[in-house]
C-alpha cells in the first residue's frame, strides 16, 4: 500500500490558480447522479490520476497517470466551465485532491459565486478545501481493497454542509460502514450518510433491506446517470 504524505497550508501555492497547470481528464455537463443534489444540472471538471486501486473502481480511465490527459490551465478550465451556463460545479476523478493546485482553483470558484462540490476518496487531508466547498469524502470499505489507506481525520473535519460516501460491495462492507458511521457519529456531524450498492455486485433491493432494518436516516443512493445513459457511457 502506498503511504502519503498530507499537504499543509505551506504546500498551496501562492499563484494565481488560472496561470497554474492541471491535468484533466475531461470536463462535462450532466446531471448530479449521487448525493443530496442528485438531479440537478451540474459540471464535472474530472482530473486525471488515482493513486488508489479500488476494485470495483468505474472510473479506470481516470487513474493510470500513464494515460494521455490533457493540460489545462485554470483560466481554461474556469472558461470551459462558464459555456454551461450553470453555476454548480463538482471536482471529481481521479482523486482531484492530489493535484494541489485544485485547492486555489476551487477557492476561486467561489468567489466568482459558484456552488463548489469536490468527491474525494478521502484518503487526502481535506481540511485544506475553502470553507465554501461542499466535501463528498467517499469511505473506501473492505471490498475496495482500499480501506487501510482511509485518512480519518477527514471524518473528524466534516461539517453539517458536507456528505459522506460508503459503497457498499457486501455485507461486511455494510456491517464495517455502519460501525464507522456510528464511532464517527457521522448521522449528526453531516448532511447525509450515502449507502450506494457496488454496480452488478449488490443488488439494490438488498442494500434497501439492510438500511430499512437499521432504521437509521442512512440514504440509500443508486447512481442514477447509469440508469439513464448506461454504466459504460463517458461524459454524462
Amino acid at each position: 500500500m502506498p503511504k502519503f504524505q498530507q499537504p499543509t497550508a505551506a504546500d498551496l501555492p501562492t499563484d494565481d490558480p488560472r496561470n497554474l497547470t492541471f491535468e484533466v481528464n475531461e470536463i462535462f455537463y450532466s446531471i448530479q447522479g449521487e448525493g443530496t443534489r442528485a438531479g440537478l444540472p451540474c459540471v464535472f471538471v474530472r482530473l486525471h490520476g488515482c493513486s488508489l486501486r479500488c476494485k470495483w473502481c468505474d472510473t479506470q480511465y481516470a487513474v493510470d497517470r500513464r494515460l494521455p490527459a490533457e493540460k489545462m490551465t485554470g483560466a481554461e478550465i474556469l472558461h470551459a466551465v462558464a459555456q454551461h451556463k450553470v453555476n454548480f460545479v463538482e471536482f471529481t476523478g481521479g482523486e482531484p485532491l492530489e493535484q494541489i493546485n485544485v485547492f486555489p482553483l476551487m477557492e476561486l470558484f467561489c468567489d466568482l459565486g459558484y456552488t463548489v462540490a469536490v468527491e474525494t476518496g478521502g484518503h487526502i487531508d481535506i481540511r485544506l478545501c475553502d470553507p465554501r466547498v461542499i466535501r463528498i469524502v467517499d469511505v473506501k470499505c473492505p471490498s475496495s481493497k482500499m480501506a487501510p489507506l482511509n485518512y480519518y481525520p477527514n471524518l473528524e473535519a466534516l461539517r453539517k454542509q458536507d456528505e459522506v460516501k460508503f459503497v457498499i460491495g457486501n455485507r461486511e462492507d455494510f456491517e464495517w460502514a455502519l460501525e464507522i458511521v456510528a464511532k464517527y457519529q457521522l448521522l449528526e456531524r453531516t448532511a447525509a450518510v450515502l449507502f450506494s450498492p457496488v454496480w452488478q455486485w449488490l443488488e439494490p433491493r438488498q442494500l434497501a433491506e439492510w438500511v430499512l432494518e437499521t432504521h437509521l436516516p442512512i440514504r440509500l443512493q443508486l447512481q442514477i446517470h447509469k440508469y439513464i445513459w448506461g454504466p459504460d457511457v463517458r461524459g454524462v
